[in-house]
């Protein structure tokens, strides 16, 4: 908890809610830096199993603040903001140090972490969303790379993650224009697992979808296909992801998480992981 980052744990849900309602969650390193130590902090907790990220009513993440933006051009330059030790989620040592940057550790995660895009989202606040797991949105909010018509570059490796995302034609679309789009809009695009009606439902869709997660899968089966997910994507191996994949299914099936799982189909009853 801090003045700008709100966390509230359900049992194995845990909701992260940027905090500046008063300037819509624009984004600023004090609230960078709260987000990464409340994220570390939620990171090895016992019994959490997901971790669902929104912004306070009624915005996401606006993008960055414009006070900060003005800091910029006063430096001539960029200021993350951050402390010269900020903390490190994600860094688990299994990617020798290669999703060390922002958001990108995001991948690296131990937990599966769900966007609620509960209303407007720019900028930062969309690379953060493109580095999530798993995405929701609500139909009418209003979405933006933001960055070109700030006269900026793509930001926080949207340029890796987009086109990843809703392919190059899209993602040039999005990154070259700035232009706005709604989640209703983007649909169909491949970016988002459920659009909801409005950010209500948008955050109760995202907690579901998290206990779902948390009722009916083993919670080392998920984190280590995280991994493999990640893996893959660094990697572009399909030799070495299967060889993989055989490799930690033999693993698995010498633990407690995959005996349970067969005991309870075999039983015909929901598992006790």
């Amino acid at each position: 908890m801090s003045d700008t980052i709100r966390c509230d744990i359900d049992g194995p849900v845990a909701t992260v809610s940027l905090h500046r309602p008063h300037r819509h969650n624009a984004w600023t390193g004090r609230m960078h830096a709260d987000f990464r130590t409340v994220m570390a902090d939620l990171e090895h907790r016992d019994g959490l199993r997901a971790v669902v990220v929104t912004g306070t009513p009624p915005a996401f993440c606006v993008g960055g603040d414009s006070d900060a933006l003005a800091g910029h051009v006063d430096k001539g330059g960029y200021d993350t903001g951050l402390p010269p030790e900020p903390a490190q989620p994600g860094a688990g040592d299994i990617f020798q140090g290669r999703l060390n940057a922002d958001f990108a550790w995001q991948l690296g995660y131990r937990l599966p972490i769900i966007a609620a895009v509960n209303g407007a989202c720019a900028g930062v606040g969309l690379a953060l969303v493109t580095f999530c797991d798993l995405r929701f949105v609500s139909a009418t909010a209003k979405l933006t790379t933001a960055a070109p018509k700030l006269g900026l570059p793509a930001e926080y490796g949207m340029s890796w993650t987009l086109p990843r995302l809703v392919g190059v034609t899209r993602a040039n679309d999005l990154l070259l224009s700035g232009r706005i789009v709604t989640g209703a809009e983007t649909a169909d695009w491949g970016l988002w697992n459920g659009v909801e009606a409005d950010g209500v439902q948008t955050l109760a869709a995202a907690q579901a979808y998290a206990q779902l997660l948390a009722a009916s899968t083993g919670p080392n089966a998920v984190t280590v296909t995280k991994q493999q997910l990640a893996a893959d994507l660094l990697r572009h191996d399909p030799a070495a992801s299967v060889r993989d994949s055989i490799r930690l299914l033999d693993v698995s099936m010498g633990t407690a998480e995959y005996a349970e799982g067969v005991a309870a189909l075999r039983e015909k009853r929901p598992p006790n992981f």
